[in-house]
């Protein structure tokens, strides 16, 4: 290894270091491990230790082929102390800006999007509900209205109709009287038997359909 490369392979690792602490602390900056379960808690540590180990062997293959010295150990120590001593509190702050900046950006969207689409849609279906059900309640009035008139109109006229056939009857012969109540026995008898057979008919069929 060439003196060269070593000294890039010092850069990359300090470099690597103060990555690691920017990633460690934005890590724990969201994971939030009060609120999580351990086994979730471990299993995110895992995965986060793992890529911290995969990108920084691919950061030293590109440097170094991957070949692993004393020094890059120190070099990493060397970076996140670094990062710890100097960077920490100015790259927290640089994300909690960012943070609330998301944050913020997300709310203003959610807001205008919520009273320039969503509230207006909302209330343009409530407007035609209204109007539909104001349409509706005019047009039950107006059909309700009409059939009074009508009903008003036939009871008008059917009243004379009826005390005339009353009188008529009463004038009748009680001979053609006796025919008539014939008729209308008859006629009444057949209907009451077509009812009954019906009725025999529609009762065979619920029959079958149960067996």
């Amino acid at each position: 290894m060439t003196l060269s490369t070593q000294f890039l392979t010092m850069l990359s690792m300090i470099g690597m270091g103060i990555l690691f602490g920017c990633l460690l602390d934005t890590y724990q900056r969201f994971l939030k491990r009060k609120k999580r379960k351990s086994w979730l808690v471990f299993f995110n540590d895992l995965l986060f230790w793992t890529i911290q180990a995969m990108l920084t062997f691919y950061i030293l293959f590109l440097v170094n082929q991957g070949e692993l010295r004393f020094y890059i150990f120190l070099a990493l120590l060397c970076g996140f102390a670094v990062y710890q001593s100097l960077l920490k509190g100015i790259y927290l702050r640089i994300l909690e800006w960012i943070i609330k900046t998301i944050i913020s950006i997300y709310l203003l969207i959610k807001k205008t999007v919520y009273y320039l689409i969503y509230k207006p849609i909302v209330g343009l279906f409530q407007v035609l509900i209204a109007i539909s059900l104001f349409i509706g309640r005019g047009l039950y009035t107006l059909v309700k209205f009409i059939l009074k008139v009508i009903l008003f109109i036939l009871k008008l006229f059917w009243t004379p109709v009826e005390k005339f056939f009353a009188i008529l009857w009463k004038l009748l012969p009680k001979r053609f009287k006796k025919i008539v109540e014939k008729i209308y026995n008859k006629w009444a008898g057949n209907g009451k038997r077509l009812k009954n057979y019906l009725s025999e008919i529609k009762k065979k069929w619920k029959n079958r359909k149960k067996e």
